[in-house]
């Protein structure tokens, strides 16, 4: 079983074409959450897989929550994590690897994917070019064939691109990042917004609604930035962060 967080659909992707390498079952873990599945009915020997993005150099908080609440029918001797990240993960694979052992679940492997960027909510940071992008989705495929083989095998392992610095940025610059800059408050709609409700369609935690035909932001929100990127008019801002940055999703590129 693998179960997949996703919001711009880097993840649901990866997910997706691992499932069928595999043959098996793909589901998103916030819609099992949401609809009150807490207890996982696991098959004999079964593995149970996670594909996450990462943010801010770690696991995205709603992801270690699901986590927490989820239980399994059996336990499974081997559990893995594929994150998907723009470029390096920092510690992504100890934070996840501790909180599977937290459970008492037996920790299998990790893996990262390059996946094209999304991220725009601060300076500097803006989606990749049409090339790039091109590139690391090509490059996609090779990788989770590599992966799949790693896990058939159940190899105890863990590949994950860490990049320069990974403690700083995991263990000080992530906790900083989770408390003060992922707050919804700032996102609003611009006076392109023609009220089609894309957004609360595409969020994962149904944290917009619509009111008088604009969107409102509530206070659950993963900072997946899929009402940012889905909007077909180019409508969500977050501040002033997002001004004249791009869009992605894997819908658009199709």
């Amino acid at each position: 079983m693998i179960l997949y967080f996703s919001g711009t659909g880097n993840s649901r992707r990866v997910a997706e074409f691992l499932g069928r390498l595999l043959g098996e079952r793909v589901l998103p873990i916030m819609e099992l959450i949401n609809e009150g599945t807490k207890t996982l009915q696991l098959q004999e020997k079964e593995s149970l897989g996670f594909v996450f993005p990462v943010y801010s150099w770690g696991p995205p908080t709603v992801v270690l929550k699901a986590l927490e609440r989820l239980r399994v029918s059996r336990p499974s001797d081997y559990v893995y994590f594929i994150c998907t990240c723009g470029d390096d993960t920092g510690k992504t694979a100890d934070i996840f690897r501790r909180a599977v052992e937290k459970k008492g679940w037996k920790y299998g492997a990790g893996f990262s994917v390059v996946m094209p960027n999304t991220y725009v909510c601060l300076p500097g940071f803006d989606v990749d070019s049409n090339d790039l992008a091109d590139i690391k989705l090509e490059n996609m495929e090779g990788r989770l064939e590599v992966i799949a083989s790693c896990v058939k095998a159940r190899k105890r392992m863990t590949d994950c691109h860490e990049g320069a610095l990974p403690r700083l940025k995991s263990y000080f610059i992530r906790p900083l990042f989770n408390r003060y800059l992922t707050s919804p408050k700032a996102f609003r709609a611009s006076d392109a917004c023609i009220s089609c409700g894309k957004c609360a369609q595409v969020c994962p935690m149904h944290n917009i609604r619509l009111a008088d035909g604009h969107p409102v932001w509530g206070m659950d929100c993963a900072m997946c930035l899929a009402c940012y990127h889905y909007c077909p008019k180019h409508a969500v801002e977050y501040g002033c962060m997002t001004k004249g940055k791009g869009q992605f999703t894997l819908e658009k590129k199709a």
